[in-house]
């Protein structure tokens, strides 16, 4: 692959991994000039780009063997720190997205359809059933209850365009100021709070929460909390069932740890 990067890009350039877990990213550099480098990339990445969400687009060319090469441009930036995420930017580039029609039309034409709550309680209990987890862990069995319980509430929502992996490593900061938020692989079209709903819960002190929800746009109120706790329980859910599925006793049992600090709270705060 590095070789096939070099003849595409010609005579100077240097090219090398950029790491990540699929080694499908690298770096090529030629004097002062840099580009991120990046194979099979969604096409989603042209509108992201052109709406000013990751760094700029350069080219793409296709390989002999129908992988696609997106290049990008390099920018002088960092990831977020944790502490980071609850600044006020944070927020703002996370509204764009959510009210773009851009985004949206494009995912929707690459077929994405949209996730609603009924489909992903449909989905999760089936996925529990071919497994014994339902059976061998109370707070799994808690959890279900709870989906079902807080079902109607997540009813009737608009579904846009959420990244789906909220996490500081994906925001990068660049010198100049600029956020950009990468690695749209898991975008879906769905209840926008299944992103920032992590954001809060995982980044933002309780005490903050209705400041950080003001820059977003929006005002906290019952109903908001309860659906945000709704798609933690979901996605807590969806990540005891993946860690589950690979054979992994010890992310397993750190997930029951989450799940059974999220039931304790919906039982106490939420459904009280």
């Amino acid at each position: 692959m590095v070789d096939w990067l070099k003849r595409v890009l010609g005579t100077g350039w240097e090219v090398m991994p950029a790491g990540g877990l699929t080694g499908d990213a690298y770096i090529a550099t030629k004097n002062n000039e840099r580009l991120f480098l990046k194979r099979n990339s969604s096409p989603f990445l042209a509108v992201l780009s052109a709406v000013g969400i990751v760094p700029k687009l350069i080219w793409t060319k296709r390989m002999e063997n129908g992988d696609v090469i997106t290049a990008q441009e390099w920018l002088d930036a960092r990831e977020l720190k944790p502490l980071e995420m609850q600044h006020h930017q944070v927020a703002e580039l996370l509204r764009k997205i959510h009210h773009s029609s851009e985004l949206l039309h494009m995912l929707m034409r690459m077929g994405k359809k949209p996730v609603t709550s009924d489909e992903s309680f449909i989905n999760m209990s089936e996925r529990l059933d071919s497994t014994d987890l339902i059976t061998k862990y109370d707070d799994v069995r808690i959890a279900m209850r709870y989906l079902e319980q807080l079902l109607p509430i997540t009813g009737e929502q608009k579904l846009v365009v959420c990244h789906g992996d909220l996490n500081h490593n994906n925001l990068l900061l660049t010198n100049k100021g600029s956020l950009y938020l990468v690695d749209w692989e898991n975008a879906i079209i769905a209840d926008p709070v299944t992103d920032y709903g992590m954001v809060l819960k995982w980044y933002i002190p309780k005490e903050n929460w209705n400041d950080w929800l003001r820059n977003y746009g929006i005002a906290k109120d019952e109903h908001l909390i309860k659906r945000m706790y709704w798609y933690l329980l979901l996605d807590g859910l969806n990540y005891l069932s993946w860690h589950s599925e690979r054979n992994e006793p010890i992310k397993v049992m750190d997930r029951l740890k989450d799940l059974n600090e999220l039931n304790e709270y919906i039982g106490t705060s939420i459904l009280n």
